[in-house]
């Protein structure tokens, strides 16, 4: 996330929020944003949003991720991750990326499994 220049805009039980701005170097060829750009946000903000609900010394990694572009990423992106079911073997997780100007840019939704900090 450091390298996309993403920060944690906003943490609370369940939910949070991540932006980044489309750079140059975060752009495709006609100058929006890469969807994997989108795609990281969206899988970190839903990955951050269900480690809030973990133990210290848990971690969590993406099993499953389904993410629809729906507009162009332009701008400031702003990632918010939510858990929709918490579980102790899998939490399911949703994202919706919105540009600053207002455009829904994806939605997704994804599972994370629970692991160990020492097996990540």
């Amino acid at each position: 996330m450091r390298t996309l220049g993403a920060t944690l805009a906003h943490v609370e039980p369940g939910r949070v929020r991540v932006e980044a701005q489309v750079t140059e170097a975060s752009s495709q060829q006609q100058g929006a944003g890469h969807a994997g750009l989108t795609f990281a946000l969206a899988d970190s903000a839903a990955g951050y949003a269900a480690l809030t609900l973990m133990d210290p010394d848990a971690e969590v990694v993406t099993s499953e991720f389904r993410i629809s572009l729906l507009a162009p990423a332009r701008g400031q992106l702003v990632a918010e991750g939510r858990v929709l079911r918490p579980g102790r073997r899998l939490i399911a997780v949703a994202a919706d990326v919105y540009g600053d100007d207002g455009a829904h840019v994806a939605t997704a939704l994804g599972t994370m499994v629970p692991v160990r900090a020492s097996l990540v």
